[in-house]
């Protein structure tokens, strides 16, 4: 049984947040993405530099990074320049670019990998014809910030997701291209999602000239 907020044993109980970073996690800095890869290459994990790759391009939800198959990634027996995933949570198709870093890492796990269009490019260890679980992905993820010496308590799978979106927004201040690429039906959705607030606002208006 819990207690009520009048007890006087509630002023002794810890909160469960004390001490620990709740909300929106950080996106990682571009200087983070090349050092997560440098140690995934030294460490030889060809699996996980494909996935980090995808993740960080396809900027897609650790719900759908998990489910991608080959054939969403493969035509012709080349990796695809742009993929379409369907999303999980909202049931809308959403477009991605695979830039050629990704593309590369990619094609050099499927290689070692083997399977046919209809498999998960990321199976599970357990049974391969399933994919790695959601769980499974963000204990990787987490494996990779403390490689580089970052807190995992800081960044987790959706940090990958809101990586690429926050470089482009603070490249292009554009927030309905990003809003497309993130899949998001509203744009209020990616307004929160980026933590664009007044100072961004501001800082936009007063960099432009009429």
């Amino acid at each position: 049984m819990g207690h009520s907020e009048y007890d006087p044993a509630t002023k002794d109980r810890r909160p469960w947040n004390a001490g620990r970073m709740v909300g929106a996690k950080r996106a990682l800095k571009p200087q983070q993405v090349w050092a997560i890869r440098f140690w995934l290459d030294r460490e030889r994990r060809l699996r996980d530099r494909a996935m980090f790759d995808l993740a960080i391009d396809s900027k897609l939800r650790g719900c759908d990074v998990v489910k991608v198959k080959i054939g969403d990634l493969v035509s012709g027996g080349r990796v695809r320049s742009r993929a379409i995933v369907v999303q999980q949570k909202t049931g809308r198709p959403v477009q991605f670019e695979l830039l050629e870093p990704t593309r590369g890492s990619i094609l050099a796990w499927l290689e070692r990998r083997g399977g046919t269009l209809d498999e998960f490019v990321f199976p599970s260890r357990l049974d391969h014809a399933d994919h790695i679980s959601t769980r499974q992905y963000a204990r990787l993820v987490d494996e990779w910030v403390v490689g580089i010496r970052l807190r995992p308590e800081d960044h987790d799978t959706h940090s990958l997701r809101r990586t690429k979106a926050s470089i482009i927004y603070k490249q292009t201040g554009n927030l309905r291209a990003v809003q497309i690429l993130l899949g998001h039906t509203k744009i209020e959705s990616t307004v929160r999602y980026l933590g664009v607030d007044v100072e961004d606002a501001l800082a936009l208006a007063e960099g432009t000239e009429v």
